[in-house]
């Protein structure tokens, strides 16, 4: 049986060269990849980094089942987030192009995909803030420090080779995720 003190409180392990810090209502981490940051409920949960620990304390009734949803939901992002800054993350997709060969490139923060369908203008899907792409073949691969933008980014990738006007049992063109957003060294 759980006591209410245990209800309360999560803890992360915090590796060696990362710092987490909250400034009013945001999160920001610094590792050896990089910064990230995101939106923290400084009025819900806190957060007070010592000795390696992170321990995230809950300012809710702990009695509820919503209260320990919302300390395991941020208890999972503190530690996606120091993860990402030492790991990195990638995902990758696959370039299918069974009707009419299809050019993707990376142009800034778009990913342009030409003659998608035989189609005379370029798709172009936004790589999130964070995140880049690289095209090596057949495949795009996604990185970066953020395993949620990644993901994003993925999914705008596949979202702008949706084929909306023909069957897609014969026409199976575009570009689809291989390899969900993952730590590099947790493959």
């Amino acid at each position: 049986m759980s006591t209410d003190a245990d209800r309360t409180h999560a803890t992360v392990d915090v590796p060696q060269g990362v710092t987490l810090t909250v400034e009013g209502r945001r999160l920001k981490a610094k590792g050896p990849l990089g910064t990230a940051e995101r939106p923290f409920p400084a009025d819900v949960v806190s957060l007070e980094v010592k000795d390696g620990v992170a321990k995230l304390t809950l300012l809710l009734p702990p009695g509820r089942r919503t209260s320990q949803a919302l300390l395991g939901t941020w208890a999972a992002h503190v530690r996606n987030l120091v993860a990402g800054l030492t790991l990195g993350v990638e995902a990758k997709l696959k370039v299918v192009a069974a009707h009419f060969p299809m050019k993707v490139s990376v142009r800034g923060t778009d990913l342009v995909i030409e003659n998608f369908l035989g189609e005379k203008y370029p798709r172009t899907a936004h790589l999130v803030p964070g995140t880049a792409a690289t095209v090596e073949g057949e495949f795009v691969i996604l990185t970066g420090t953020d395993i949620e933008l990644v993901g994003q980014s993925g999914a705008n990738i596949e979202r702008a080779t949706r084929i909306r006007d023909y069957d897609p049992r014969v026409f199976q063109d575009g570009i689809y995720l291989t390899e969900r957003s993952h730590f590099k060294g947790a493959s």
